[in-house]
């Protein structure tokens, strides 16, 4: 799953593939939000976790992975 994250005050946004559900991650941000977290707190597919406070969250992009293109063929 393609997680983008855009924080407050920041021109460059977070983005990270996470094994998790949509629905997971949406737990997750609603948690935050909500003020039962202090940080949204998100592990990607390499194992590396990504840790952004609740108060900064701009806004959260789920959306499918990305398939990566392979070869020279025509598209």
């Amino acid at each position: 799953m393609e997680v983008k994250i855009g924080v407050q005050h920041t021109p460059r946004e977070i983005v990270l593939e996470s094994g998790l559900s949509a629905e997971k991650v949406e737990s997750a941000v609603a948690e935050a939000l909500a003020g039962k977290a202090q940080l949204l707190s998100l592990t990607d597919d390499k194992g590396r976790k990504v840790l952004v406070p609740a108060d900064r969250i701009a806004y959260v992009e789920i959306g499918e992975p990305s398939t990566r293109r392979v070869g020279f063929g025509a598209l």
